[in-house]
């Protein structure tokens, strides 16, 4: 890159990027967005590589000190979502954040695992503590990395573990055939228990977070 543009690559001729690689570049301004846009455009056609047409844009990062308007105020970057979010600071007061969640994507990958690999409802041959063992790894790696940032994104995302959860108890006991709402009461009643709570995601995420 040239000297105007604080941008570096590995530049050896043996090195090749891979096709997937995503470049994250932060601007003050919009004009600075461009400039630097155009030169690593310009860069990448040297060593005869190209930006993805359409994943390429410029994004407004929108929160309570940039407060104007962008023809884009969001992206997806590694699994999360970075658009303005509602934030509060130490005094407790709300402002608005640019700050990243749980993308939508990954989120609907989560739930295609848990219903299509586990298939929570048909293992009625499992106590819910074998459940737990089989699962809480993942649902653990899940939390500790999506977690990471705004939490709560992720809640939406366990209770349809925890449905699939009402489902199989309705399947396994005969107290609860056809009684979705007694087998509902009884799991919160686990979920809340301080000396119980075998899955993973009921001890992490804030009491009611999933299981209502």
């Amino acid at each position: 890159m040239s000297e105007d543009v604080q941008v570096r690559f590995c530049e050896r001729p043996e090195v090749r990027l891979p096709r997937a690689t995503h470049l994250l570049v932060h601007c003050s301004t919009e004009k600075e967005a461009h400039t630097v846009l155009a030169a690593v455009k310009a860069r990448l056609a040297q060593c005869r590589l190209q930006v993805h047409p359409q994943k390429t844009k410029i994004v407004y990062c929108k929160d309570s000190n940039r407060r104007g308007e962008g023809a884009v105020e969001s992206f997806d970057f590694l699994g999360f979502t970075f658009r303005p979010r509602r934030a509060r600071n130490r005094d407790g007061r709300y402002f608005a954040s640019f700050s990243p969640a749980i993308s939508g994507r990954a989120a609907k990958e989560i739930r295609a695992t848990m219903r299509r690999n586990w298939r929570i409802r048909r293992r009625t041959d499992k106590s819910l503590n074998d459940l737990a063992r089989m699962f809480n790894p993942e649902i653990r790696g899940w939390i500790e990395y999506y977690g990471s940032f705004y939490r709560s994104a992720l809640y939406p995302v366990f209770r349809s573990l925890d449905r699939a959860l009402v489902k199989w108890a309705m399947r396994k006991f005969k107290r609860f055939r056809g009684r979705q709402r007694r087998a509902t009461h009884w799991l919160v009643r686990i979920a809340r228990r301080q000396d119980l709570r075998p899955f993973v995601h009921w001890q992490l995420l804030p009491r009611n977070a999933t299981t209502g």
